[in-house]
């Protein structure tokens, strides 16, 4: 074996990484053994919250300083015993995406040069109904993580009126995701209708706030709710996987009660192994018990009746029927606009 390579011991297999000493992270030293050796500490928490699903890898060659893509089908090379399957995009293209289910994918994936997991919310043996309803709180610029502290438990509440229970992790960035678990009977459309009709109810109950709107200039200083990520091929950073930014964050699960005081920037590469070891992991009966969107889609309905129609979706999916015209609002004439980009 050459000299710039080792191999590790992840569960049942051994995995050759290749340039271990290459630093990743370099504002806080985290190289790619480093990243592989993290990989194996958390392997079982992030595979029951990510295993059995397709996941887009994020890759990054040069560490988080330089550039990244997203790997799609499985590259040449790939071991036999990993597994992939193929999954529909918004394109109407099937693609393979690798599956990761033991901790010698995960290594293997560390291999490649991934630092972000994208996992569908959908599981392998049926990739076109989401068995998870996502929910991105996305602070706005002047706007941070205690901003969307409150809109996260107002959600809670509106998901429990819904019938569903709420689960939250950090973004990893200033964000807070939040999840609960469905019965896969739904398409994706039909997911993104439901976390439309939470999000309008949300953004009802906190209008100061929290806000729907998908074009920039109209969000102001608010927390958005941002329903596009519940598309087909829309991907939010996996449960315990890191992200590409300076101090290495994790995409860390919470229990509720510890979110008030939480400080995402605690949660990183170096701290979430320990926090598992004597925490343990608060997803760790996350799908137990699956629940349904149907009050969800009865308020999508009423809120159509009522004139709120179909929302904006990316500018790379496909027209959709219903969609409004996808025209960015004007700034022409300044005062309609106040001094935080909020039209008055």
């Amino acid at each position: 074996m050459a000299a710039n390579a080792v191999l590790l011991q992840a569960g049942d297999r051994e995995v050759r990484l290749s340039s271990p000493d290459r630093v990743l992270w370099p504002e806080v030293g985290i190289t790619k053994q480093g990243l592989a050796e993290y990989a194996i500490a958390v392997s079982d928490a992030f595979l029951t919250a990510n295993g059995d699903r397709p996941v887009a890898l994020e890759r990054y060659s040069e560490g988080v300083d330089g550039d990244s893509f997203f790997s799609k089908n499985p590259p040449k090379g790939a071991p036999e015993w990993l597994r992939s399957v193929p999954v529909v995009f918004p394109s109407a293209r099937s693609h393979a995406l690798v599956v990761l289910d033991e901790p010698a994918s995960i290594v293997w994936a560390v291999q490649m040069n991934t630092i972000v997991f994208h996992p569908w919310p959908a599981r392998t043996g049926n990739t076109d109904n989401p068995d998870q309803l996502r929910i991105d709180l996305d602070p706005q610029p002047g706007t941070g993580f205690a901003d969307a502290v409150p809109a996260a438990f107002e959600m809670r509440e509106v998901l429990r009126d819904a019938g569903l229970e709420g689960w939250i992790k950090t973004s990893g960035n200033r964000g807070i995701h939040l999840y609960a678990p469905i019965v896969p009977e739904w398409e994706f459309l039909e997911v993104r209708h439901a976390v439309i009709a939470a999000a309008r109810e949300l953004e009802r109950r906190m209008p100061d706030r929290v806000t729907t709107s998908w074009w920039k200039e109209e969000r102001g200083r608010r927390v958005f709710v941002d329903f596009n990520q519940a598309n087909r091929d829309r991907t939010i950073a996996a449960a315990y996987s890191p992200r590409a930014l300076p101090h290495a964050p994790v995409s860390t699960p919470l229990e509720w009660d510890e979110l008030e005081s939480a400080d995402p920037r605690a949660f990183t590469v170096l701290t979430v192994p320990e926090r598992l070891r004597t925490v343990g992991d608060p997803w760790a009966e996350f799908a137990a018990k699956p629940g349904r969107i149907d009050t969800l889609l009865a308020w999508w309905e009423r809120d159509v009746a009522a004139g709120l129609g179909e929302m904006p979706f990316p500018p790379d999916f496909p027209k959709m029927p219903g969609e409004p015209p996808r025209v960015q609002p004007s700034k022409k004439n300044a005062d309609n606009w106040d001094a935080d980009g909020n039209p008055v």
